[in-house]
C-alpha cells in the first residue's frame, strides 16, 4: 500500500471514530439524565466540593454522571487523532474541519459545567445536545470530504435537499424544548422550562409530518431527475430512519415516556442528524 492511501485510510478511520464517539456521547449524557444522575457531581470543573473525583462520596448516581465525564478524554484522544491525520494527509480543509470537531469538545465541556452549575437548567442541557448533534454533522462532513471532495452543484434537488437539512434541525431543537418540559430532568430537583409539554409535542410531530413530507420530495426528485443511485439509497435510508424515529416517539409518548425508549429515541435522534447531513452531501457533492 502506498503510503498517501495509508494516510487516507487513517484519515477515514479517525473521522469514523470521531462520528462513533460524537454520536455515543448522546447515548452516555442521555443515560444519565434518564437515570437521575445529572447532579451526580454537584459541582464543576471538580466533581465534589474537595476532589475532581467522587471517592467517599460515590453511589450510582455519581458513578453514572462521573463516568461520563471521563468519556470527555476519550472524545479528545479522537479529536486529537482525528486532527494529526487531517495534517498528515496535507488537505487544509479536513485540517480545518479537524480543528473545529477538536475545538467542539472543549466547548462541550465548558457548557456540560455551566449545565452543572446552574442545576439542570433546561435551556442549557439543549444546547449541551445541539452541539453534540453539530459534532455528529460535522464528522459526516470530515468523511465527505475526505472520500468525495467534488464540486457543490445547484438545482431542485440541492434546495430539497437543503429543506430537509433545515426541516431536521427545527425537528431537533423541538425536540430539546419538548424533553425540557417533560418528566425526565436529570434530578428529582432541577427545574422544567415552564412551557406545555401537550402543546409543545404537537409542534414537534408537525414539524415531523413536514421533515418526511420533504424528504420524500427529495426522494421523487431523485428519482425524476435520474440521480445518482447512491444518494437515492442514502435518502431512503434517512426515511427509513425517520419513520422509525417517528414511531419510537408516538410510542413513548403514549406510554408515558419510559425511559428506554427515550434513550432509543436520543440515539435515533445523532442517527438522523448523521444520515441527514449525508443526504445533503451526497445530493450537493455527487
Amino acid at each position: 500500500m502506498t503510503d498517501p492511501a495509508l494516510r487516507h485510510r487513517q484519515a477515514r478511520w479517525a473521522g469514523w471514530a470521531s462520528l462513533v464517539a460524537n454520536t455515543g456521547i448522546v447515548v452516555t449524557g442521555g443515560a444519565v439524565r434518564l437515570t437521575g444522575s445529572g447532579l451526580g457531581c454537584p459541582t464543576w470543573p471538580r466533581c465534589t466540593e474537595e476532589d475532581f473525583t467522587p471517592h467517599g462520596a460515590l453511589d450510582f448516581h455519581s458513578a453514572i454522571e462521573f463516568g461520563n465525564r471521563l468519556l470527555t478524554f476519550v472524545l479528545v484522544a479522537v479529536a486529537v487523532l482525528t486532527f494529526v491525520a487531517a495534517v498528515r494527509t496535507g488537505r487544509r480543509h479536513l485540517v480545518g474541519l479537524a480543528a473545529v470537531l477538536a475545538a467542539g469538545i472543549p466547548l462541550q465541556a465548558v457548557i456540560g459545567g455551566i449545565t452543572v452549575l446552574t442545576d439542570l437548567n433546561p435551556w442549557i442541557v439543549s444546547l449541551h445536545l445541539l452541539l453534540s448533534m453539530a459534532l455528529v454533522g460535522l464528522s459526516v462532513r470530515f468523511l465527505q470530504v475526505l472520500d468525495r471532495p467534488t464540486p457543490a452543484v445547484g438545482g431542485p434537488a440541492t434546495w430539497l435537499a437543503w429543506s430537509v437539512f433545515a426541516a431536521a434541525w427545527v425537528v431537533l431543537y423541538l425536540g430539546t424544548v419538548v424533553t425540557g418540559s417533560g418528566p425526565h430532568a436529570g434530578d428529582a430537583e432541577s427545574p422544567r422550562n415552564g412551557l406545555d409539554p401537550l402543546q409543545w409535542s404537537q409542534l414537534h410531530a408537525d414539524a415531523v409530518f413536514l421533515y418526511l413530507g420533504l424528504t420524500v420530495g427529495l426522494l421523487l426528485c431523485l428519482l425524476a431527475v435520474r440521480a445518482d443511485r447512491a444518494a437515492v439509497r442514502v435518502v431512503v435510508l434517512l426515511l427509513v430512519a425517520e419513520l422509525a424515529q417517528g414511531t419510537i416517539g408516538f410510542v413513548q409518548y403514549f406510554t408515558d415516556l419510559p425511559e428506554v425508549l427515550v434513550g432509543l429515541h436520543m440515539l435515533g435522534a445523532a442517527i438522523l442528524s448523521a444520515l441527514t447531513t449525508a443526504a445533503l452531501l451526497r445530493v450537493r457533492h455527487p
